[in-house]
């Protein structure tokens, strides 16, 4: 594999090992790391492309760049697949191309960085004609995937998409040609020969623009069949019935409805072999001596059970990003509907000390800190157009700040509070001044210590937009040494979705509003509660309002209404991501600042918390139901559970837990109703938990006992 590979920036896990010095910690790591990544392998020997770490390998004929897989390897159940595959991975539509010269190989060793472990990077290059397809395969150690990033550049003829054919419209099967009738035709990235004629498979798609979308996860089974299926979604887990392995296919892009040169659909399905398709980019976009970068492509392996394939997939998701900085508790007073009315330096010199009582860690100054009025604005004149052309409008506005915000800092510093601002980037003409959007948060990283930022009013129109957007955002990245982090907004436009972007922060996933009353504390959670299965929900900020305001408009007969729940409820609700207090703290009562002793009690354990896998267990959630969520760190033997009692009449709920051995367990209760337990544990891990009121939570830590 190479020259070992210097690893410098590995502050992220110093948490890990309490009780060591930093020296020795730094040391034993940078070994660690090292030592791990001779796991990976990238070689290519005479025609056959190696990739592969401890768990996964998969090999490629190289046909001069053309790869073919030939092979997939489950290391971890040693299992060999051959795959008899006709045809490249990689393909267009309505067109033959094939390599003008040989391809080239490269691989090198990259470092680990402030957010992401160091890694095995491997270059494929294949020259097409006038075309050229690079492939970027990222390699983890200890991660049962492996991943590929895919670029273009130069020109590719190819028609336009045809539309899909209707199964209703085509000629019956005993035609071959009504058969090939029926085959999509796209651009596809990946795709693989099937190794039985018995698989089962489920695409799962994703919505944001959550303004609009108040269910955001769908699953589609599917059984393959002769005839070619299509399926919509980011992920598609597959499997040989009744085998012990699983598969998944990760897409790496926006949700399927506004990703760019969607064919209009992601995956395809038949009985000998499984595609990925829409590569992001249109003919148009190309460029002669530009490469574009197109969405990508994850393949993983598991143990063929659910729960293998959620661990599967949460292992590579953890390898995107891993900052213990992006743990927050955060007050954003937008909530409250007051816009961009309040906003200014003795209001929010109040709100800090307030927050403080509360036990928040980050304040968020919404849209009215600027000079310039936005769209949003509640006074008349404000504009998202032709920003640029206002110098000032991205200064604190000096009416507002007239001490910009360096006595804001100081007082934030001494509460324990880190500063947070919101920013919508020019979209005029696809981002075109990206550069001038990036000095603005340089400038406040390197004026006010400023490293968070909510990013909102994105509208990826076209390719150029989506490029431009991320020069902004790695410009930042850079300048920063890997310390912003970006507070992306989901909740309207197209966006980024949940599994592209990933490395720059987490998500704010919706708008809800007492004032609209939309907030129904039962649909936050279950919107968490259906996301989490597939997203972790540590990089998503979940809202909890001001249960006082408001009240009169909810039906009085309305059970879920959020004046029916205690205060702590509605906080407890959002502990599984990022907890968002989603309003002005000033408009609270007395009482609500006993939060305070949860918030406590949370923060003494959220890191331990959060750097489990988190998974929904128990119902969805209705209203009424027993649901919850269960954390699994690396050791077996404990973890985290949060269970909810719904609206449900009945005063114990059973739930069957992940990765939970027989044996005596000690559940450990940290917060909310109930009690401390010991139970006996089976096979089926199914445990009992006691609230004594509706609309009440528990928070476990439990542990096996010898």
């Amino acid at each position: 594999m190479g020259r070992a590979v210097n690893l410098p920036g590995f502050r992220i896990f110093m948490s890990l090992r309490i009780g060591l010095s930093l020296g020795l910690v730094l040391v034993s790591l940078v070994t660690s790391a090292q030592s791990s990544l001779t796991s990976c392998r990238a070689e290519l020997v005479g025609d056959t492309l190696r990739l592969g770490n401890a768990f996964i390998e998969r090999l490629y004929l190289f046909n001069q760049g053309q790869l073919r897989t030939v092979a997939v390897i489950d290391k971890a159940r040693n299992k060999r697949w051959n795959l008899n595959s006709q045809h490249p991975d990689f393909s267009f539509p309505n067109t033959m191309v094939s390599a003008s010269v040989q391809g080239s190989f490269t691989h090198k060793n990259v470092a680990a960085t402030a957010t992401t472990p160091a890694y095995v990077q491997a270059e494929v290059l294949t020259p097409l004609g006038d075309l050229w397809l690079k492939r970027v395969f990222r390699i983890y150690p200890d991660c049962p995937a492996i991943a590929c990033d895919y670029y273009l550049k130069g020109h590719l003829p190819f028609a336009e998409q045809r539309g899909e054919a209707n199964a209703y419209d085509l000629r019956n099967i005993e035609s071959q040609a009504a058969q090939q009738a029926g085959q999509a035709q796209a651009a596809f990235m990946d795709r693989l020969t099937l190794p039985s004629l018995h698989v089962q498979a489920k695409a799962v798609e994703f919505f944001d623009a959550t303004d609009q979308n108040n269910t955001l996860v769908q699953e589609y089974p599917r059984l393959a069949y002769r005839q070619e299926v299509r399926l919509r979604g980011n992920l598609l887990f597959f499997q040989e019935v009744g085998q012990p392995t699983g598969w998944f296919f990760l897409k790496e892009a926006p949700v399927s409805g506004v990703q760019l040169a969607y064919p209009g659909f992601d995956f395809t399905l038949k009985t000998n072999e499984v595609k990925v398709a829409g590569l992001g980019i249109a003919p148009q976009d190309l460029r002669p001596d530009i490469w574009v970068r197109g969405y990508s492509v994850v393949l993983g392996l598991s143990d063929g059970t659910e729960t293998g394939a959620l661990l599967a997939l949460r292992s590579y998701q953890r390898q995107l990003r891993q900052s213990p900085a992006d743990e927050m508790i955060l007050l954003n007073t937008w909530g409250d509907r007051g816009q961009d009315k309040n906003i200014n330096e003795s209001f929010v010199r109040e709100e800090l000390k307030r927050a403080a009582r509360l036990g928040i860690t980050h304040f968020q100054l919404d849209d009215g800190w600027q000079q310039g009025k936005s769209a949003n604005s509640a006074f008349q004149g404000g504009s998202f157009t032709n920003i640029w052309q206002k110098p000032d409008y991205w200064r604190p506005d000096p009416a507002k700040f007239p001490n910009g915000f360096t006595s804001l800092r100081q007082d934030a510093e001494k509460a324990g509070i880190s500063l947070s601002t919101w920013f919508n980037p020019s979209i005029d003409s696809s981002f075109k001044y990206w550069d001038k959007d990036a000095s603005v948060l340089i400038d406040q990283y390197r004026t006010y210590g400023i490293h968070m930022w909510k990013i909102d009013g994105v509208r990826i129109a076209d390719k150029q937009a989506e490029l431009n957007f991320r020069k902004m955002l790695d410009t930042v990245m850079q300048v920063t040494q890997g310390k912003a982090l970006f507070n992306l907004d989901v909740t309207a436009g197209r966006r980024f979705g949940y599994h592209y972007f990933y490395e720059y922060g987490n998500l704010f996933l919706e708008n809800r509003y007492t004032d609209w009353a939309n907030y129904y504390p039962h649909y936050t959670l279950r919107n968490l509660w259906m996301l989490s299965r597939y997203v972790p929900p540590q990089r998503l900020q979940i809202e909890f309002l001001n249960k006082w305001r408001n009240t009169d408009k909810y039906p009085k007969d309305d059970p879920y209404s959020p004046g029916r729940y205690s205060f702590d409820y509605l906080f407890a609700v959002t502990m599984p991501g990022q907890p968002l207090a989603w309003m002005e703290a000033r408009n609270l009562p007395e009482e609500a600042f006993t939060l305070s002793e949860l918030i406590s009690v949370y923060r003494k354990h959220s890191r331990d918390w959060h750097r489990g896998a988190i998974f929904p267990v128990g119902d969805t959630p209705t209203g009424t139901s027993w649901t919850g969520f269960q954390s699994l760190p690396d050791s077996p033997n404990v973890g985290y559970v949060l269970v909810f009692r719904e609206n449900h009449p009945q005063s114990q709920g059973v739930f069957s837990l992940m990765k939970l051995r027989p044996g005596r367990y000690s559940f450990t209760l940290l917060a909310g109703e109930g009690k401390s337990f010991r139970t006996q544990v089976g096979t089926e891990a199914k445990v009992a938990f006691q609230l004594p009121t509706p609309r009440s939570f528990g928070w476990y830590r439990y542990e096996k006992m010898p």
